[in-house]
Order: C-alpha cells, then structure tokens, then sequence
C-alpha cells in the first residue's frame, strides 16, 4: 500500500466553495479598512479644528503606485488599481462625502473621467460650462472640479487654460481616459434608416473618417456635448425618428441606448487629458507634475531665455501652449508643465529663474503624474 497522500482534483463545487470562502475574508478585510478610515477621520477631526482634508491626493496615488507594483496577476495592473480605487472611493466615503463639479450634463467622458479618479461614491455635480465648474469649487458648492485640457487627437482645450488666469484654484490631479466613441440609437429604432447623427463637434471630428465610409449620406448634427446627443437620439427614438449619436459607455447606459457600432474613433490611441482643480496645495508623492502660467517681457529673446532655465537645471518640460494675454495687442502668456515638484530643488531654481525674467509667474499646482 502506498503511503503517499491521495490528491484530490479541483471540482466545480470544491472550487465554488474556495471562493465563497475567500469572498468572505475580502468583505472581513474591507470592513476592517473602512473602519480604518473612520478611525482617521475622527484623529484629524481632533487634531485639525479648521479646513480638514479628507481627501490626499498624493496619498491616493502612492497608495495606488504600490497596488500596481506588487500585483502579481492574472489581474492586469490597471484592473487591480482600480478595483483598489473603489474601494478608497467607499471607505473615503464614511469620512465625508465630496462633491465633485464636471463639465456636464450627467453622461460626458468627463463625468467618466471624474469617476475614474474619484471612484463611484461620489456627490456628481454636472455643470453647463467649464467656467461654472470652477466658480463652483471657488464658492465652496463643490470639493473638487474635472474639466478637461486636452486631447490627444484635437490638442488642447483653450477656454479651461483661460480658466486659470484669474482662478485662485489649484491644479490637484490629472486623469486620462482613454477616449472610445459609439454609434447608438434608442432601442425601437432601426439603425439602417438614420437621417442624421448628433454629437459633439470634437468627437465628429475624430470619427470623420469611419463616418465617410460608412455613413456618407447622414447628416451630421453638432450639439453641445456627446451626453446631450444621447438625450436627442433617446428623445427622437420615443417619437419614431430615425436618429443616432455618436458618444460613450456612461451616456449610452444612462439614456437606455444600444450600441449599432463600437469604437468608431479614427485613432485607436484618442486620449483625452483632464485636470482636477481644488483649493489646496498637494505634497510631494514621489512622481509628480507641474503647471505654470507665465507673462514674458516683451523683448528679444524672452521666451529662448525662458526655456534654457529648464534645459540648464535639468527639468523635463512636457507641454508649451500659448494664449493671447488679452491686457495688451501682440501680448502672449505661456502655459507650461513639467515633470517634478515645485518643492524639488531642481524645480524650485527653475522657477526662482523665471520669476526673475518674465513679468509674471503663477504656479498653478503641482500634483501626482496620472495613475490610472
């Protein structure tokens, strides 16, 4: 008789029974984080009389920099941190709800991207315009602001770097979403007898190409943003119009729409980059970014002179963009970022420079390089 313990092969019910075990230790260890969380709140409450912070972004992001480091699969990186990030999102929670302001209506890649970053348990507040965002947070309404900056494809998003000039509000985050337009109609429709196809004019722009192909002889109706789009074709579908939209997953969910085509962006790589504005100064996190607002001297030279700062220090600038100054004709402010804290000894010499050669130089924060 052999002395050497049988082995038991895995059976569907063995293996359902693993599970269910280990889903019952997750929820313990959860319940016990969020605990965690409640404790915190309470020692800052005690130690901190006025303007507590809940929310640390930089915390948030090394937090999340670890859960990517140490995965080992088979989940990928990204799926792991953001099943962590909702986790945070609930346990935050229980300290004290945020109420997050985004270019609205409900249904917009930036509502998409504010929940990406802050997670589901938020206080959504959709505003009409990206001025209104930041007055909302300015006022105190709304925790944070989302507004978007830039898109990969479409460049940059000039009426939010205008935003900044007279705005007292931090640059606190960036998130990027990865942008995937779909055709969609209301479900009692027939897609094959679409007369006109709603959207936004940015996003019929990135999918003009695949429309040529495929939808010469619709027409092409610009609104004021994708979410608004779902609205029509959700509107239109009720009353027995033939009409589509081009716009994403949230909208297409929140307007009971269905999908005639799927990722019809004609770059598969469209990425939309959106800024995070709140009224603090975030720390160090260890991989950071920077954004200045600059007005040069009107003289020969001045923006060479700007720049060889950074190549002399060794600080990687990552953006340029330029906006007429408005206070006087032929007058230019810069927007720049670069990689690092202004805290940093490299960047803070940078910026010591700047201040020293241009009329004006406004940090407008500095924050974590983006995680997810």
């Amino acid at each position: 008789m052999s002395n050497s313990k049988e082995i038991v092969p895995d059976t569907l019910p063995l293996l359902r029974d693993r599970i269910d075990s280990i889903d019952s230790q997750i929820q313990v260890l959860i319940n016990e984080r969020a605990r965690c969380a409640q404790k915190v709140a309470e020692v800052k409450l005690a130690e901190q009389s006025d303007d507590v912070v809940f929310y640390r972004p930089e915390r948030e992001a090394q937090v999340l920099r670890r859960v990517m480091e140490r995965n080992e699969g088979p989940l990928g990186n990204e799926e792991m941190a953001k099943i962590f990030r909702q986790v945070m999102s609930s346990c935050l929670a229980l300290e004290k709800p945020m109420r997050i302001a985004f270019l609205g209506p409900e249904g917009t890649f930036t509502q998409q991207a504010a929940l990406k970053h802050f997670g589901k348990s938020i206080l959504s507040a959709p505003m009409a315009a990206i001025d209104e965002v930041f007055r909302e947070v300015e006022s105190g309404a709304a925790n944070y602001g989302v507004v978007p900056v830039e898109n990969s494809t479409e460049g940059v998003v000039n009426h939010t770097l205008d935003s900044f000039r007279d705005s007292r509000l931090k640059i606190c985050g960036e998130v990027e979403e990865r942008i995937h337009h779909h055709l969609l109609v209301s479900p009692n429709i027939n897609s094959e007898d679409v007369t006109h196809i709603y959207s936004h004019q940015q996003s019929l722009a990135q999918c003009r190409a695949w429309l040529d192909r495929y939808w010469p002889h619709a027409e092409r109706v610009a609104v004021s943003s994708n979410a608004e789009a779902a609205r029509l074709a959700a509107d239109a579908g009720r009353s027995g119009r033939a009409v589509a939209a081009i716009a994403g997953e949230v909208a297409c969910e929140l307007y009971g729409l269905i999908k005639v085509s799927a990722n019809i962006e004609d770059r598969p790589d469209n990425t939309t980059r959106f800024l995070i504005v709140g009224n603090q100064d975030v720390p160090p996190s260890g991989k950071d970014k920077t954004s200045l607002l600059i007005s040069a001297k009107n003289e020969p030279g001045a923006l060479y002179y700007l720049l060889e700062a950074f190549e002399r220090h060794g600080v990687d600038m990552t953006r340029l963009e330029t906006r007429p100054s408005l206070m006087s004709r032929w007058g230019y402010i810069f927007y720049i970022d670069f990689i690092g804290h202004y805290l940093d000894d490299a960047c803070r010499a940078v910026i010591d420079e700047l201040r020293e050669k241009a009329s004006e130089v406004k940090v407008l924060g500095s924050y974590p390089v983006a995680v997810l």
